[in-house]
């Protein structure tokens, strides 16, 4: 499970993480996080964890901040969002959009059959790195 980001967001440059937990109650363990990850390596390790057990995955961004206000703002951001969608949802009728599902529909028959290979250790140490660089940079 992730986010569906259009091809210009910004979000898409952020090192990401994935959490792994049980898919549902009847399995009680803490759920593990790993990254931070470059949004490909992220997806393709996800993707190839999940296809070999029954786990769920939710890769998501780490939002870099700075400062408590930094912080205050995405919360705001993740507040608003939430807000919209659930409006959004309101406003659908029971049988919702019917071109959404058409397009779900589209989307699902592009997608590839099978999971992503994971990257090698060496394409994660290369990410790990550019991971450092923009996180070092955000500040200066």
């Amino acid at each position: 499970m992730t986010l569906d980001l259009p091809d210009d967001s910004p979000m898409l440059g952020l090192p990401w993480i994935i959490t792994f937990g049980p898919l549902d109650d009847a399995d009680e363990w803490e759920p593990v996080v790993c990254g931070p990850y470059e949004r490909p390596h992220a997806l393709a390790l996800a993707e190839s964890v999940v296809a070999e057990e029954q786990l769920m995955a939710v890769v998501e961004p780490l939002v870099p901040a700075l400062s408590p206000d930094e912080i205050r703002g995405e919360i705001a951001a993740a507040r608003i969002a939430a807000s919209d969608e659930a409006a959004r949802i309101e406003a659908s009728d029971l049988y919702g959009d019917f071109d959404d599902v058409i397009d779900e529909e589209l989307e699902a028959a592009g997608e590839p059959a099978g999971p992503r290979p994971a990257p090698a250790e060496a394409e994660l140490r290369a990410g790990f790195a550019r991971i450092a660089k923009l996180l070092t940079e955000k500040g200066s």
